[in-house]
């Protein structure tokens, strides 16, 4: 019974969390709700504005639908797993497993600026390596397919993913946390914010490099060929694996960026089979077949 109160508490908290977001009750510099939605409208003017495929509508196809997926994944789906997040917390500290007891590397003691840049460049390799396992391994690619099978690159797509993904990035997100010690996760809204706007840029109808700091971030170039529905010979599993780094593609060969017109097709070889239904797509890659 107790594991359902603690449930129970961790879901009321997040939803209550969330509505205070919304009326504005919380730090400014921790409103995540309103902090997507303003990064959201900016690169969305920045598309209006700097359009890269000119004949793209301003409303893409599945405009609507990536931009639910955006709250769904963010908040939705947050408050319901912040209860199973806090059951697995209480579970580890039963048996004396605790945010800091697996720290590696105790970087409490350098300047704050000093842990958030460790923590964002460590996250992402983390996350890198992980997206590249969601292209290696069927089992795991069947649910990523949701992300790839938007055919109109735009900012919101940056969060049209299956919520399996969810499951898989977030216990490596807080891995991360624990194996670097000393650092207080409160921090890291900074990083927050910064990999939202970065994300967003990435799937936008704008034409980015950042000239030669493309060897470190990722960019909309860069990233439109991660979704290229045609992929070079020898790469069968995907290029272009980078979230906010483009660094890793660039170490580990992953690179590929043949031109820069931005009107190649999108997607894999089998998306016409993905639904275009939201509550279909939920349930996409459970069953044989997907």
């Amino acid at each position: 019974m107790k594991y359902l109160d603690y449930f129970y508490d961790a879901v009321l908290g997040t939803l209550n969390w969330t509505w205070d977001s919304i009326l504005f009750n919380v730090p400014w510099y921790t409103n995540y709700f309103w902090g997507l939605i303003v990064i959201s409208l900016f690169v969305w003017l920045l598309e209006i504005v700097f359009p890269w495929r000119k004949n793209q509508s301003i409303f893409r196809k599945d405009f609507w639908l990536d931009g639910f997926y955006m709250f769904f994944n963010f908040f939705i789906f947050s408050i319901v797993i912040s209860g199973v997040y806090k059951c697995l917390e209480v579970l580890l500290l039963e048996f004396n497993i605790t945010v800091k007891s697996l720290a590696v590397v105790d970087i409490a003691t350098i300047p704050i600026w000093s842990q958030l840049l460790i923590f964002f460049v460590f996250q992402d390799f983390v996350q890198w390596f992980t997206h590249v396992l969601l292209h290696r391994f069927n089992v795991l690619w069947k649910f990523h397919k949701v992300h790839h099978s938007v055919k109109e690159m735009g900012f919101a797509a940056h969060l049209r993913y299956h919520w399996m993904e969810n499951i898989f990035y977030k216990p490596l997100k807080i891995l991360v946390v624990m194996l670097l010690g000393g650092f207080e996760p409160e921090q890291a809204f900074i990083v927050h914010f910064i990999a939202i706007t970065i994300g967003h840029l990435n799937h936008a109808n704008i034409k980015l490099t950042y000239g030669p700091l493309k060897y470190v971030f990722n960019n909309p170039v860069m990233h439109l060929y991660h979704h290229a529905y045609s992929l070079p010979k020898g790469r069968k599993y995907g290029v272009n694996f980078g979230i906010s780094l483009s660094l890793w593609d660039y170490i580990f060969k992953t690179n590929y960026i043949p031109e820069k017109s931005g009107t190649i097709e999108l997607g894999y070889s089998d998306d016409s089979n993905m639904p275009k239904n939201f509550f279909k797509q939920l349930f996409y890659g459970f069953k044989k077949g997907d």
